[in-house]
């Protein structure tokens, strides 16, 4: 794969199918970890997913140690403490496939995601000696303590208090965090308390006096995992127990949040397409009026769209795998290498945001169409649509809600803009000079066409930017309304742009002819669903921000950059839909 971008820079340079990176370049090492990963959940945790949710004593526990044996909590640790020092890739694949195990997914996602990853990227030498190996086999289970009482969303507004003892050699922490995955059965605990105002993250350790816990919480969803309050009173925690700098703990805990969304894409795709084949399963065997369900048009339409999100997300979620991997392959990560783990962790924060809104919400329409196939029976709890319905809802809440994650990424654009980082301003001011020129649409058709369609969207989207930039001010940064819909937009652009290069990329490789077709009708149909979604929001927010003849010009600007060919989506949905159907699956699966 080429050199990557700066984080967010797709939106002001042509990309190339060479600079993404797609799950049809997976290795046979993936592949064989995909398959491990997908034997292990079906074989050992499938039986029991009905003890899983009722939370049987020890058995959440008992899965973790197998997947430590596996050597599947240790993919990112490195080989000299335990793990297998495995690149992102590897992350995804095995991240796609452990939400067949329900609940337990969500013990494994906290566990070597937020939990684990604090400690790879943050810690000293030392504490990685000391931790890393219990956690990548499993004998020591970990846990991240950022969310209180009264702060969620707004992380640094935590109330737990750390304080230097009379001795200088322990801080004694005060507080309670609240809705803690994992705190159940965890040992290690990465918890965030405030040393003289400052957030400054600490390891704290179960059997450490003063720690305690609240009950179970009762849920909506993920009931298998373990979800209460940590409690503590008087904690007296090691000076050496500081993760990343005193004072600092908002770098950690920012950056490894970017870590854990992308993480979380994974699972959400992995469990939209589970979802998928759930629905179809049922589709072919169910009979009304004679025939199965997945006859009917109305029904295999729903296929496509599921199917088609369900492409769009796992290629934003497979490129970013890629930027991330490029970044972070060269941290020492046997080492002090804090500094280095800040800056590449952070540089793709935009594009990390993006991957958890879209895969979030891809799941969330997949198992709500997923309940509406089933009917009736989609409401019964026998029928495991029902609980991926309740499971999925959390995706949106977890690592930041899905309206924090939009907010942040016109936020960390507009901010890398002003830093000089990236030259949106300029760009968006170049696109209106470049309206003029703009004419009726190319002579390019098929994904030739497309990319010209994610050319036109980037400059949509970049002067509906501009105009709100440029017109409300300095008032911008607090016009939720607006931003909500630039985020939107720059979210439509990524999408659209992963589809159509891989789309392109796929063409010259060794794959059936069913599978370069379904890439190319997907990402056809996905392309269109989401420019009209484009151009509604750029729509509003050019309206928010301008009035009178100036609304006018900009209006008809934008008309120009909205041109693109009729196609038939009808058809298009049929065509998908032969193939998921077919198949009885995600067809590239």
């Amino acid at each position: 794969m080429e050199l990557a971008l700066k984080g967010g820079g797709f939106l002001l340079a042509d990309v190339t199918p060479e600079q993404v990176f797609t799950p049809e370049e997976l290795n046979e090492d993936h592949l064989q970890l995909k398959r491990m990963t997908a034997n292990f959940v079906e074989k050992e945790i499938g039986p029991h997913i009905e003890a899983l949710e009722e939370q049987q004593e020890g058995l959440a526990r008992k899965f973790m140690a197998q997947a430590g044996e596996l050597g599947l909590l240790g993919l990112e640790i490195p080989e000299e403490m335990g793990g297998l020092s495995m690149d992102k890739y590897a992350t995804v694949v095995v991240g796609e496939e452990v939400p067949r195990g329900a609940s337990f997914a969500v013990s494994f996602a906290a566990h070597t995601g937020i939990g684990t990853l604090p400690i790879v990227y943050f810690g000293t030498p030392e504490q990685k000696e000391k931790y890393l190996p219990g956690l990548a086999s499993g004998e020591k289970i970990a846990a991240y303590c950022l969310t209180e009482p009264g702060s969620g969303s707004d992380a640094l507004g935590a109330k737990t208090t750390a304080v230097l003892n009379e001795e200088g050699t322990h801080y004694i922490l005060n507080g309670t965090k609240q809705f803690i995955t994992n705190a159940g059965f965890a040992d290690v605990f990465l918890v965030y308390a405030k040393v003289d105002g400052k957030l400054t993250n600490f390891i704290v350790e179960r059997d450490m006096p003063g720690v305690s816990f609240g009950p179970e919480e009762k849920k909506m969803g993920i009931k298998g995992s373990s979800t209460r309050e940590v409690i503590l009173e008087d904690v007296a925690v090691p000076v050496e127990n500081i993760v990343g700098e005193l004072g600092r703990g908002h770098v950690v805990a920012f950056n490894i949040l970017n870590v854990g969304r992308f993480k979380l894409a994974a699972a959400a795709i992995g469990s939209a397409q589970i979802a998928l084949e759930t629905a179809l399963k049922y589709a072919s065997e169910r009979k009304q009026f004679g025939v199965t369900l997945d006859t009917f048009g109305a029904i295999r339409a729903k296929f496509a769209e599921i199917a088609t999100q369900c492409y769009m997300a796992e290629s934003v979620v497979y490129r970013t795998a890629g930027l991330m991997d490029e970044v972070c392959k060269d941290l020492d990560l046997t080492g002090d290498c804090r500094k280095e783990a800040g800056k590449a962790l952070e540089e793709y924060a935009i594009e990390c945001s993006l991957n958890k809104v879209l895969a979030s919400e891809v799941l969330d329409f997949a198992v709500d169409e997923g309940v509406q196939i089933h009917g009736g029976y989609g409401f019964i709890s026998e029928y495991p649509i029902e609980r991926m319905y309740r499971d999925s809802r959390i995706n949106r809440l977890f690592e930041g809600t899905n309206e924090i994650n939009r907010l942040l990424v016109p936020g960390t654009l507009l901010k890398r803009a002003m830093n000089g980082e990236l030259p949106l301003l300029q760009a968006a001011q170049n696109v209106s000079k470049d309206l003029m020129s703009v004419g009726l649409p190319s002579d390019n058709e098929g994904l030739e066409a497309l990319l010209d369609m994610v050319g036109k969207a980037k400059k949509l989207c970049l002067m509906a930017a501009g105009i709100a930039a440029q017109n409300l001010g300095m008032e911008l940064k607090d016009n939720q309304y607006v931003l909500m819909g630039m985020a939107e937009m720059v979210l439509q652009v990524y999408a659209m742009e992963s589809a159509v290069l891989r789309a392109m990329k796929v063409q010259d490789m060794d794959v059936t002819d069913d599978h370069k077709l379904f890439v190319e009708k997907a990402a056809t149909l996905g392309c269109y669903t989401a420019m009209n979604i484009l151009e509604q929001h750029a729509k509003e927010v050019i309206c928010a921000a301008a009035e009178g003849d100036s609304l006018s010009t900009v209006l008809a600007g934008m008309r120009k950059l909205t041109r693109r060919p009729n196609v038939d989506m009808i058809g298009l949905r049929k065509d998908v839909a032969d193939l998921v159907v077919e198949k009885g699956k995600y067809p590239i699966r």
